[in-house]
């Protein structure tokens, strides 16, 4: 936008936005105000819009639009506008009264907030802010004072490290004045807390932010009226409605206490105040039955998080004091969380989970057979609270369905249960449900609920128990034809997850086969008997090979059963599974039929001319996806020389691939399936098929050049991966790679083709690293690598986390291809190769990889850079501390709000670990501290 459009213009497309009816006419609107907001016109567009107060949507618009440009574009503006914009900004804020809207309040309050954090000259703004508004606009002051630390510390906005802790003794230097003015507000319209419940919310969230960031110490709270005023609204008993505690109040004085034992948990030397809290907290329990008597969900919700932060506040000082003779006298909190778990909504009990988890944990690690001993009461209960938990409704028909609230309640349980169970033993925690299963007058729902926690703890049931499981699998296979799906279904999945035991007791492989055989053409039950058949096939593949006739003639009539294509892959995989178990005289017939059983559907389809239709079977992705299973899960054991028993299959198969790659060519999705299907059958044989090599590559080639579908050039990472050790093979696919480069080019250097199009670039670098893995000089020496290094080091900043892998990756074996094998004849050979590369391209890398980290990446990203580091280092210490000397003065040493980024003295901190470093984690860790300075 080249000049400052007329605030007429500007109202009558915010107008169009809101107000037209039309939607084309609204999309335009929405896009011209977008690149307005993006232009340097939006910063006087926004304060005139909030001058002029024409209307909501306007002034909605002038705040927000200021709120973006200092969170995001502050560097727009030079340093001698700062103090107008703050002036500005005071002077709208002034006239907030009660009537103007809370959105737009907010708006303008962040963006203060974001104002005050890049503005250093600003200092103490939090007592600047109260001293101006503190008499007449409590409203906005509150709000302001509570998104500051909030701001801070959500790092949504890049200050830097250095700034950021510079902010944060800011705002402790203030937190005095801060607290003292919460505190009279709180005296002010504390009394009738219950009539002033807005102003109130204000004060205790905006006391949570500053707690929350360090400001006001935790030595400063155990005092505070603030605290206790939080802690008389928990415990109000109002029978009556009115007053009552509006839930927001509630919400807000839970969010402060859980926030003080956070903050407790992380700074545990505070024993007034932890005191203070303990006993306050445990006084809750009246006032949380009260909840439960009068149905009060939300406060139980809230009592029950306090409850469980107070319990992992204290998790460690229980467990080291504990002792047979002792105990800590804050184990009580357990008794008050297992309470909790208690209650008859599954909502509160699920709050409590991460508790048990990080307990679980620590005795696992201090792996004390005493010390488990002890809280093996507590997890007893809360397995037998769980288990009540997971029952459903007694008038529930058929099964829980996938996306539904509950079911995904019942598989947190499971992981839970998983986890804990072996406080309990395994064993004993399946011999109480089958206990359960058998009291009198069992009713259907507690019986699966049972068989559900069963079934999460099977696969650790030793396979020599002898007395419980017996019963149980005897007691499944002869379940009555009137049990109830839900426990059908549920009985089946256990014996799939008996797998283990089934293995070591083969005399009951046959009736458990016939019995889910049988439960697979039924409506529900057969996508669990397909699971546990699988599971079965794959455990017990040893005992099943003289089934395989039966299974596939099952497979055949398996697209007649009511279960889905998923349930039949799970099938496929565990048959083919038994099949690589079979002699090899007998493996390569039925390895055909398994195959021909998904490529006859295919070539129907292409000879009948069949239009796709995703999901059904006329999509070729349903059985390539089967076919893929096939490769995948059939692992034969060939010996040296010897032919392997797939490879006739694979010759026929081969030509309808063929078939399927011409039809679809500009199908993506098919084509991926369909290259999915060569990898795999390329793994199965290995080296087995060079005669389909021409074929197969110039097929691939032709269409690539056309499509660009990246998952060719995966294809071609695995040829290189099998073939090119094979001195006859290589210089066939450096043509090949040379073939697909032009096209990938092309692609990526497009306008941002690098972002665009990040499979490419992942397919592509991982193609680069396949042959620098298998055959180094010959790669080292083709005439594209300039190109290649050209891209490469462009692509370095791509914030893709799979395609960013493979860059670093094919960086990482390049340098690795120089200092490796040392007793190899090529050695001195790579050596001098990749050192000739590295005087090139060294300093650019370097640099490249630190602007990256600052600037691009993610820091979830920065091990796989910090591993190009460490090769760099091995590699030529000396040089790669120059360049990273060289690298690091490249960065910006403060920015244009004239706050600094890294002192000298930081950077040569940074340096010194880096240059140090032997390991990936010690330089990702520099990495990281690398780019605080800058976020």
């Amino acid at each position: 936008m080249d000049s400052k459009p007329s605030l007429n213009l500007v109202l009558a497309a915010v107008s169009a936005l809101y107000n037209n009816p039309n939607t084309t006419e609204k999309e335009r609107a929405s896009q011209w105000l977008g690149d307005l907001q993006k232009s340097v016109h939006a910063w006087i567009v926004a304060d005139e819009l909030l001058h002029h107060k024409r209307d909501l949507e306007s002034c909605y618009f002038g705040a927000q639009t200021m709120r973006t440009k200092i969170h995001h574009s502050f560097h727009e503006l030079p340093t001698d506008a700062h103090e107008s914009l703050r002036n500005s900004l005071l002077e709208h804020i002034a006239q907030i009264n009660e009537d103007t809207n809370t959105v737009i309040v907010t708006q303008l309050c962040l963006a203060l907030a974001d104002l005050i954090l890049q503005m250093p000259t600003w200092q103490q703004a939090s007592l600047d802010l109260i001293n101006r508004f503190s008499r007449t606009n409590m409203w906005p002051l509150l709000e302001i004072l509570t998104v500051l630390p909030e701001e801070l510390e959500s790092r949504s906005v890049r200050l830097g490290e250095n700034r950021r802790v510079a902010m944060l003794e800011d705002l402790k230097s203030c937190a005095g004045t801060v607290s003292e003015f919460l505190s009279h507000c709180s005296n002010s319209y504390g009394e009738n807390w219950h009539e002033n419940v807005q102003v109130n919310v204000k004060i205790l969230r905006c006391f949570t932010s500053w707690v929350s960031v360090g400001a006001i110490t935790l030595g400063d709270v155990a005092n505070n009226v603030v605290v206790a005023r939080a802690f008389t609204i928990l415990n109000y008993k109002a029978d009556d409605k009115p007053p009552c505690v509006v839930g927001a109040l509630h919400d807000a004085a839970s969010d402060c206490i859980c926030t003080l034992l956070q903050c407790l948990e992380d700074n545990n030397n505070q024993q007034i105040l932890e005191t203070y809290l303990f006993n306050n907290v445990v006084n809750l329990e009246i006032v949380y039955h009260l909840s439960v008597a009068n149905e009060d969900q939300e406060k139980s919700i809230n009592y029950c998080r306090i409850f469980t932060e107070l319990a992992e506040s204290f998790l460690e000082k229980i467990i080291t004091s504990c002792s047979a003779k002792s105990f800590h006298y804050a184990i009580k909190v357990l008794d008050l969380v297992l309470m909790c778990v208690g209650h008859h909504e599954y909502e509160v009990a699920e709050i409590t989970f991460n508790l048990w988890y990080v307990l679980s944990e620590e005795l696992y690690q201090k792996n004390s057979k005493e010390l488990t001993e002890l809280f093996r009461p507590y997890v007893e209960r809360l397995i037998t609270a769980l288990c009540r938990h997971c029952q459903m409704e007694p008038d529930h028909d058929g099964l829980l369905e996938d996306g539904d609230d509950f079911k995904d309640f019942r598989l947190k349980v499971s992981d839970l249960v998983k986890d804990v169970v072996f406080i309990v033993g395994s064993s004993s925690c399946f011999r109480q449900m089958f206990v359960n299963l058998q009291a009198p007058g069992v009713t259907w729902d507690s019986s699966e609920a049972a068989l559900f926690i069963m079934q999460a703890v099977a696969k650790n049931v030793l396979p020599t128990e002898n007395e419980v499981v017996p019963k149980v699998v005897e007691a499944i296979l002869n379940l009555p034809e009137n049990t109830h799906i839900a426990v059908k279904y549920t009985s089946v999945l256990l014996l799939g997850e008996l797998c283990e035991w089934i293995e070591k007791h083969p005399q009951t492989l046959d009736p458990i086969l016939n019995f889910l055989v049988c439960c697979l053409p039924q409506a529900g039950v057969g996508a669990a008997a397909a699971i546990s058949l699988q599971s079965i096939c794959a455990t017990c593949n040893d005992h099943m090979p003289r089934h395989v006739p039966v299974l596939l003639q099952l497979l055949q009539q398996v697209d007649t059963f009511a279960i889905t294509n998923n349930a039949v892959i799970g099938l496929v995989k565990g048959v083919a599974a038994i099949v690589g178990c079979m002699p090899h005289s007998e493996l390569t017939d039925a390895m055909r039929k398994l195959c021909l059983m998904q490529v006859n559907p295919i070539c129907q389809l292409i000879e009948q001319d069949v239009v796709p239709v995703r999901g059904t079977k006329s999509d070729p992705v349903l059985w390539l996806d089967r076919l893929s299973s096939v490769f995948r899960n059939v692992n034969v054991k060939a010996f040296e020389g010897q032919v392997h028993p797939c490879k006739p299959v694979i010759v026929e198969v081969w030509p309808v691939i063929s078939r399927t790659f011409d039809k679809y060519q500009n199908d993506l999705r098919i084509m991926e399936r369909c290259c999915r299907s060569v990898r795999f059958m390329l793994r199965c044989v290995s080296q087995q098929v060079c005669d389909l090599l021409q074929s197969l590559v110039g097929q691939i080639v032709r269409i690539y050049a056309t499509f660009k579908h990246s998952c060719f050039l995966y294809v071609g990472s695995i040829l290189v991966d099998e073939y090119a050790t094979d001195p006859s093979c290589v210089q066939g696919l450096l043509d090949m790679l040379q073939a697909f480069i032009e096209p990938t080019f092309q692609l990526l250097q497009e306008e941002n083709g690098l972002r665009n199009h990040p499979d490419t670039v992942d397919d592509f670098f991982r193609l680069c690293a396949r042959f620098m893995q298998r055959a180094p000089v010959q790669f080292l020496q083709c005439g594209a690598l300039v190109h290649i290094l050209q891209c490469s080091l462009m692509a370095c900043t791509l914030d893709h986390k799979e395609a960013n892998t493979s860059v670093m990756k094919f960086f990482y074996d390049l340098i690795n291809t120089g200092k490796c094998g040392k007793n190899h004849v090529d050695y001195e050979q790579r050596k001098v190769l990749v050192t000739s590369i590295l005087n090139e391209y060294g300093q650019q890398l370097v640099t490249n990889l630190l602007h990256a980290c600052v600037f691009y990446l993610h820091s979830y990203m920065l091990s796989e850079v910090a591993d190009v580091f460490v090769e760099l280092l091995e590699f030529n210490r000396e040089a790669t501390g120059k360049w990273l000397a060289n690298g690091l003065d490249t960065l910006p040493k403060q920015n244009n709000g004239g706050i600094m980024s890294a002192t000298p003295q930081q950077l040569g901190d940074i340096h010194g670990s880096m240059t140090r470093s032997d390991t990936s984690k010690s330089v990702t860790y520099a990495l990281k501290d690398l780019t605080r300075f800058y976020r």
